[in-house]
């Protein structure tokens, strides 16, 4: 029967592809608001002239060249054209993110409320040029997100990734009209940014001695050649400049008190014990973690945060919270008289000092904590923003009580999960987070369905800033896996957090596999599973 099922989900695919490879179709990704089409195309060649504003040149520069594939050539870019093929033109009666996209026979008239505006209506016109060989049909595109917040976060302390790496990453976050590139920058198994004053962060904490071989829970087997990596502030500036040419945030996650193996290494007096501490060659959790009843230990953290604010100017700063042991702090003397003198009535107390501490710190600059849903342990202020990845129970909860959040299920957002039950291609599939038997497995579809306000009255649900997909990589040695991973599930996160309230899987695939062909121009490293049939799960193993 299942071999039945797969073979007519192929048939049904196979049938779609004719379809979306006709003239005059527009199959965007993510769904637009509305799409009003007209009679006739309009042409737009190489050579075309695009009328701009001084404070638009820089986007209609970057379109030029990201069409430049499909229209064999670059276009011409003009301050005040006369009669240009695109016009390009700021609008305050739109909001923020809201564009109108109107072709005609004669040309091209494209309206935002910002300049990220602008580059979201341009990614629209990149696709209709792309799937109509730059005969664009005269239509009028009115369109804007559903979510403020649309984000994908890249782990590159597992494994690393240099900055050309990163930055076509955040071309493809650009691509599906998300906003916001979370950098996980630091953990047990290394320290990535430059801290000026505490070099020892990565001349040590940037290196461990080897690196886990196969499952880290059954090896035993360990790399001999040294694994590093780490970003100057010069990079990081680039990076940031890089993503906000492209309408794009990053956010720079420090974690504390835990994953902070790496720090620990570098410079062992933060630790409960004084070590000696080594970055971690293995993965999962270690018990050594940041001392939070040493004042100098809060000291570190706002020194090393004093110069990530001066490298991102983003309003959210992740802490991250998680996965925090509190076995060493119930033996240090230090942390007992902390918990004693604060009045706090244990560990979980302690966390969460920790986090109103640092959010105060953060609010005095005019910055904003954001951290996984375990600081919600212990208790934290109504003014800290949650990130749900434990299911969605902790964003609800957050939610409930007033607090920001952003949802990131692992069952639904985890990129690193196996995304096929098929038996025969999931041990290829040796980038992914587990075994097949324990991990949920992550399809296409699954990532499309998710509901971000099950649980929540109508006041609640504001609270709801948006959804974002993770990348953790463990097992993704090389970019060429993380694309494997992240593509084309990435897709459909970006149909949720752009078209929550419009989506319809069957439209969706459908112009699913028009992207894809956008994929091959661009040569990304795209999962097969959903186009040859193959990532169908069965209905109890997801739920």
């Amino acid at each position: 029967m299942t071999l039945i099922k797969r073979f007519i989900t192929l048939i049904g695919i196979c049938c779609l592809y004719p379809v979306v490879g006709r003239p005059g179709t527009f199959d965007i990704v993510p769904r637009p608001l509305s799409v009003e089409r007209g009679v006739g195309a309009f042409r737009l060649k190489a050579g075309a002239v695009v009328s701009a504003p001084d404070s638009l040149l820089g986007v209609a520069r970057l379109f030029s060249e990201t069409a430049a594939p499909i229209l064999r050539g670059k276009l011409a870019l003009e301050s005040h054209a006369a009669a240009p093929a695109l016009s390009l033109a700021g609008d305050s009666s739109l909001a923020r993110e809201e564009y109108v996209l109107d072709v005609t026979r004669r040309g091209i008239e494209l309206r935002g409320g910002s300049v990220s505006a602008v580059l979201y209506g341009l990614q629209s016109l990149r696709q209709l040029a792309f799937e109509n060989r730059g005969t664009i049909p005269v239509v009028r595109i009115h369109d804007k997100p559903f979510f403020a917040y649309r984000g994908a976060m890249l782990d590159v302390c597992r494994h690393f990734s240099p900055i050309g790496e990163v930055k076509r990453f955040i071309d493809i976050l650009a691509l599906h009209k998300l906003n916001v590139f979370h950098w996980h920058l630091t953990d047990d198994q290394g320290w990535r940014i430059e801290i000026r004053r505490y070099p020892a962060l990565t001349r040590t904490g940037s290196v461990r001695r080897g690196t886990v071989v196969g499952d880290h829970r059954t090896s035993s087997e360990y790399t001999d050649e040294p694994y590093g990596g780490y970003y100057t502030q010069d990079e990081i500036r680039e990076v940031v400049a890089y993503a906000a040419e492209r309408g794009i945030t990053v956010i720079p996650e420090i974690e504390m008190p835990g994953h902070a193996v790496a720090a620990l290494a570098a410079y062992p007096w933060l630790g409960c014990t004084g070590g000696p501490y080594e970055v971690m060659r293995t993965w999962g959790v270690s018990e050594d973690v940041l001392c939070i009843g040493k004042e100098s230990t809060l000291g570190f953290l706002k020194d090393v945060l004093t110069e990530v604010l001066e490298l991102f100017p983003s309003e959210y700063i992740h802490i991250g919270g998680d996965e925090l042991p509190r076995k060493r702090w119930k033996s240090c003397p230090f942390c007992q008289e902390r918990i004693r003198r604060e009045g706090l009535r244990n560990e979980a107390e302690l966390q969460s000092y920790l986090v109103r501490r640092i959010e105060e710190w953060l609010r005095d600059r005019g910055r904003r904590l954001i951290g996984w849903d375990e600081i919600l342990e212990g208790g934290v202020s109504q003014d800290a923003t949650v990130m749900s990845w434990r299911g969605t129970r902790g964003g609800i909860e957050a939610a409930r009580h007033g607090n920001r959040v952003v949802m990131v299920p692992c069952d639904y957002f985890y990129f690193d999960y196996y995304q096929t039950h098929d038996p025969a291609r999931v041990e290829r599939e040796t980038v992914a987070t587990g075994r097949p038997d324990d991990v949920p497995h992550v399809t296409v579809r699954r990532a499309y369905e998710f509901s971000p306000y099950e649980g929540l009255d109508d006041g609640q649900r504001q609270c709801i800033l948006g959804v974002q997909g993770n990348i953790w990589r463990e097992y993704m040695v090389n970019f060429r896996q993380v694309e494997h991973m992240l593509l084309p599930r990435l897709a459909a996160l970006a149909e949720v957090a752009w078209s929550c309230d419009r989506r319809d899987f069957s439209d969706f695939s459908r112009r699913l596999f028009r992207l894809k062909e956008l994929y091959d121009q661009e040569g990304y490293r795209y999962a097969p599973y959903f186009f040859n049939g193959t990532d169908t799960v069965p209905h109890d193993m997801n739920h």
